[in-house]
């Protein structure tokens, strides 16, 4: 059984923003598979199965993303080897996908919960967003939606992510990463580095 998580603040006032891409990658996943919805209060989230796939979008907002994950770990007895988180990352240029197991949270207070509560051995597709270049926007720029030339590319950012999702299933990291892996896409804008 798989568990694959994607990161981001729920309710309509967040769907949008850069910190939720990784919520746009389930979105896409259980719009185009039609998994079956699951529901557990005890699971802090919106779950869904696809034979043995979970998909699992946590309500606790980002920085208790963990609880949820957690939860939903511990009830089915997953493995952290098959665990899937789909964040955004500030460190990567927007559009940039890699893929990584282990290390640190990079400052990303999803990954951080996750950390806390079941360690840090899983894998991630981190999902390029950008930086601002002045430090102290940083939580507003997370927070705020992709601008409108970010979003001629979304759709297939998200594509290609999902894709690469489901390939994580079937194959090892060091395959989808050589598939998978993309640059990031150079925008116009000024106000990102």
């Amino acid at each position: 059984m798989f568990l694959v998580v994607g990161l981001g603040n729920p309710g309509p006032k967040y769907k949008n923003n850069r910190h939720n891409i990784g919520f746009m990658v389930v979105d896409y996943l259980v719009n185009h598979l039609n998994p079956i919805p699951i529901s557990k209060k005890d699971f802090k989230g919106e779950l869904y199965k696809l034979k043995d796939i979970l998909l699992l979008k946590p309500s606790t907002f980002m920085n208790l993303s963990g609880e949820s994950v957690k939860a939903v770990k511990n009830f089915y007895k997953i493995k952290n080897s098959n665990i899937i988180v789909i964040h955004d990352d500030l460190d990567l240029p927007f559009g940039a996908i890699r893929f990584k197991k282990g290390g640190s949270s990079g400052g990303h207070n999803g990954l951080k919960s996750i950390d806390n509560h079941i360690g840090n051995d899983y894998i991630r597709v981190r999902i390029g967003i950008g930086r601002p270049k002045d430090k102290s926007q940083v939580v507003n720029f997370v927070l705020n939606d992709f601008n409108e030339e970010e979003k001629k590319y979304l759709d297939d950012i998200i594509k290609k992510a999902s894709l690469a999702v489901i390939e994580l299933t079937k194959e090892d990291l060091d395959k989808v990463r050589s598939r998978f892996s993309q640059k990031g896409i150079v925008l116009k804008r000024n106000n990102v580095k």
